[in-house]
């Protein structure tokens, strides 16, 4: 299966270049968040792929306008084609906008998730914004990554974790990370994953 991961910044290449040709073979879309409402609609228009997305602490536009044609799985387990994907937009609190969250606050989202993890015997992929503390993530509070999601990959040993919100040229970060038996991909602007 090939994924297309977005994330954070809209790319010429996919948008004002777009070549059918290029992505006539993705089977799925994941957007990690911060992504205007309308790249998602167009992606999702010229890829013929469903579109899943978590939005970043910049998409409060979504409540209002959200990405036609495209599905939120913020704070839900789907299961795609036998993949269990959950999915935690938002990143630590910084302001009082809305998709910021405390440590604690996150932790909180995760509990109320447990009934659905315990039955889906885990998840296979982690769809975030916000990256794992101590993996991608930066000093500063706003790009702190959350010590929950750390707990969620010791617990589940999940395949892939895709997040965004830290970008690639903010201190020249990686795009790939592992932690244990997880695959941790930056989703900055586009990178296609074949799982």
């Amino acid at each position: 299966m090939k994924i297309l991961l977005v994330s954070d910044e809209e790319n010429p290449y996919l948008w004002d270049y777009f070549q059918p040709e290029k992505f006539k073979n993705i089977d799925l879309i994941i957007s990690c968040g911060d992504l205007k409402a309308e790249y998602l609609s167009f992606l999702v228009t010229m890829i013929k792929a469903p579109l899943f997305y978590v939005p970043g602490n910049h998409d409060t536009r979504y409540i209002s306008n959200p990405p036609e044609g495209c599905e939120c799985i913020d704070g839900k387990l789907v299961n795609y084609k036998g993949l269990r994907i959950l999915g935690l937009g938002g990143s630590h609190r910084y302001s009082f906008a809305e998709y910021q969250y405390n440590e604690k606050e996150m932790k909180k989202r995760i509990f109320k998730l447990k009934p659905k993890l315990w039955f889906n015997k885990g998840f296979d992929i982690l769809v975030s914004h916000a990256p794992a503390f101590g993996i991608g993530d930066d000093t500063d509070n706003c790009h702190r990554g959350f010590k929950c999601f750390i707990e969620l990959m010791d617990k589940y040993s999940p395949r892939y974790f895709f997040h965004g919100h830290v970008h690639l040229n903010y201190g020249m970060k990686p795009r790939f990370n592992e932690y244990k038996n997880t695959k941790i991909i930056n989703a900055f602007q586009y990178y296609i994953v074949e799982l």
